[in-house]
């Protein structure tokens, strides 16, 4: 009898789940049983399989909660059939498109599938459900969705549902212990209509099957030098451009000795990821090689490392060189994702996504108030990133002449201009390639620069100013503002392709005002930087934490700097008063008789709620009649008295107010059925309300 493997598989809608299923039950036959759940039926349960298979990534976050051996689930990598990608080969060159997945992750990541087939010459931007300011094209190009395009769209282009790629179907026959199934001719057929989009070894040796082979083919393909090394610390195959490479000759001495130069550094890099590491410089036998170890970890049955190795050339040693000097020029990244202090939900959720991020090489766009941290979160993401050995150049788009900054983005060839010098100059797209450009305050770029600044992450190439000569350039986009990106466009002051350019992925970065709760910590954080020790009572340290911070985390380490300056052992409230950037008059010139911090509270209510006061405003007035009367008043009693006054808030609304004002410390809300009563503070907020019209 068969010994039938289970496999439970999830995604987002069922319909996903089940052609997933399908596909795997037509390649596997009879040898599994394959149960399908979705997100959208909620009905994930501790799971009994040999293997889950997470559509998304979003997804294994929810399921790794639920099951007990998180090892076997599996992320499916997902690409396309080249049968589908035939309906978009005769589109014209630059056609704008709308690229309509279920969500952002999986837009994306159809949009790279479509790119890395080589169909680049399109225009595409991702919709997804939910999604706000939805470029208005009049085409649309969906994987099998067709039911959530868009209304206005008059072409549709359905491509048909992705498709469980190569790399993920071998490793689920590897988890499944079924790896001799890939030999079949099922198994070839369905590879050879895949999209190859799979990196790795899939793409290096195509559809011939490794196992059988023993790697004759790679004696064809490389004149680089060639070796494996199994887990057993033995080279079990070396080509002749890798003896040439290393000097050796046949005997079991120069064996040994190969493998113990390669296993010890095998084991000193620890590599122990599909990733492994790349062109690394290392000395044998007194010449420099470069070096690239892969561990066989899907095809291969874990069965050790390909090593592939080459001279270090004299053009090597001259790019060696220039980035050794771009080191030395401090364009690289300093800092991590550890560097980020803050315990508060909003900084987890922007670091977490940023950390996600991190691992994708696509454009990313950091949005955040001026003091909030943009930089500190491109270097951390280029840190995490597979490019944190190259160069990391930041610049600033406002702080740099419009003059000047085309010839430090794209360089320029000898006497392009007057005063260009006489061996002209590399930009600094040359100058991070391989690595991340940064470039901060991005809306700050005119016209003419953004255009040819979507060439560059359109074609990843470039022409230096007065040349003629095209640079290949791998560069990751990492942007930053301050600034409504999408308000620009609609008042044309920024180009809407490159705005969907950079914007692929998004980090929100909060603003100091809105994770109060991490000011304590970043003022034990600045303290140490700043090698001081000064005490602030636990009581004065809400004078901080109700402060409004305009200038955000800046402002919070001048503060300090300001504090240590003043050489106390023990800060009291005046002190932190002098040193917050707060004029006497600032808040409210009727209350001054009132005690600054409170003038602090009221002033953050007022400031945070602003878009909104009224609503506030109006709840209040209900609160202060029944203050007068020494009366409290329940969430429904509110919502009831203001509808007779024609407002009309509901009781959810007003429970959500209340809790904001009693974070404000301007009511008092009581257990049970206790209701809500305003504080002094708040009874005062209201008589200045009342005295200012703000409402």
């Amino acid at each position: 009898m068969i010994n039938m493997k289970k496999v439970s598989i999830v995604a987002f809608k069922r319909k996903t789940a089940e052609t997933y299923g399908e596909t795997l039950k037509t390649l596997f036959l009879n040898n599994i049983i394959v149960e399908s759940y979705s997100i959208e039926e909620d009905n994930i349960t501790d799971m009994n399989s040999d293997i889950i298979i997470a559509s998304t990534y979003s997804i294994y976050d929810l399921i790794k909660k639920k099951v007990k051996n998180c090892s076997n689930i599996i992320i499916a990598n997902i690409t396309l059939t080249k049968s589908s990608l035939k309906k978009l080969t005769n589109l014209p060159l630059g056609t704008k498109g709308l690229l309509v997945n279920s969500s952002l992750e999986m837009s994306v990541e159809t949009i790279e599938t479509i790119y890395n087939s080589g169909l680049d010459h399109l225009n595409l931007y991702p919709v997804y459900p939910g999604k706000d300011d939805i470029p208005n094209i009049n085409l649309a190009i969906t994987p099998g969705e067709v039911d959530i395009v868009p209304d206005f769209v008059e072409e549709i282009i359905d491509i048909g549902d992705r498709v469980l790629s190569m790399r993920t179907i071998v490793n689920i026959a590897m988890k499944l212990n079924l790896s001799h199934m890939v030999q079949s001719s099922r198994f070839k057929k369905y590879f050879l209509g895949l999209v190859k989009d799979d990196l790795g070894f899939e793409e290096l040796f195509g559809q011939v099957n490794i196992l059988e082979k023993k790697l004759d083919l790679i004696l064809k393909i490389f004149d680089d030098g060639v070796l494996v090394i199994g887990k057993d610390n033995k080279v079990h195959f070396i080509n002749e451009s890798a003896k040439k490479i290393l000097n050796l000759d046949s005997s079991r001495e120069s064996n040994e000795m190969i493998e113990e130069i390669f296993w010890k550094f095998i084991c000193n890099e620890d590599i122990d990821n599909v990733q492994g590491i790349k062109d690394k410089v290392i000395s044998i036998n007194g010449q420099h090689v470069v070096v690239s170890i892969y561990p066989v970890i899907n095809i291969f049955d874990d069965s050790g490392y390909i090593v592939l190795i080459r001279l270090f050339t004299d053009t090597e040693r001259e790019q060696n060189k220039i980035r050794k000097q771009i080191i030395s020029r401090g364009h690289i990244a300093k800092y991590s994702f550890d560097h980020i202090i803050g315990e508060s939900v909003a900084i987890r959720d922007a670091k977490e996504k940023a950390r996600k991020f991190s691992m994708s090489n696509s454009s990313v766009l950091i949005y955040g108030k001026s003091g909030t941290g943009k930089e500190l979160f491109a270097q951390s993401i280029h840190n995490s990133s597979s490019r944190k050995e190259n160069p990391f150049i930041a610049v600033n788009c406002a702080s740099i002449p419009e003059s000047l900054l085309e010839s430090e983005l794209f360089g320029y060839e000898p006497g392009a201009f007057t005063g260009a010098k006489k061996a002209g100059k590399m930009g600094y797209f040359e100058l991070a390639h391989t690595g991340t450009l940064f470039l901060d305050e991005i809306s700050e770029l005119d016209f003419a620069l953004q255009a040819r600044l979507l060439r560059v992450l359109q074609e990843k190439e470039v022409v230096r100013i007065g040349g003629e000569s095209v640079i290949n350039v791998d560069v990751r986009i990492i942007s930053a503002t301050n600034q409504d990106l999408r308000r620009l466009v609609r008042e044309n002051r920024f180009r809407e392709d490159l705005y969907y350019r950079i914007n692929v992925l998004r980090v929100n970065l909060p603003q100091l005002k809105d994770r109060r709760g991490d000011i304590k910590l970043l003022v034990e954080n600045f303290k140490n930087q700043l090698n001081t020790d000064f005490e602030i009572k636990e009581k004065d340290m809400h004078i901080l934490e109700n402060y409004n911070w305009p200038g955000n985390i800046r402002e919070l380490r001048n503060c300090v700097e300001r504090l240590k300056c003043l050489g106390k052992r023990k800060i009291s409230a005046e002190d932190l008063y002098q040193c917050l950037d707060i004029d006497d008059n600032y808040y409210y010139k009727d209350i001054s008789s009132h005690c600054r911090e409170e003038d602090i509270i009221i002033g953050s209510f007022i400031e945070d709620k602003s878009e909104e006061l009224n609503k506030y405003y109006n709840i209040l007035t209900v609160l202060k009649e029944a203050y007068k009367k020494g009366e409290r008043l329940g969430r429904r009693s509110i919502s009831e008295i203001l509808m007779d006054r024609h407002i009309y808030i509901t009781e959810q609304e007003v429970r959500t107010v209340l809790e904001e004002l009693r974070l404000y410390k301007i009511v008092e809300i009581y257990r049970g059925r206790g209701g809500t009563k305003l504080t002094e503070l708040g009874y005062r907020t209201c008589k200045y309300m009342d005295r200012n019209k703000m409402y």
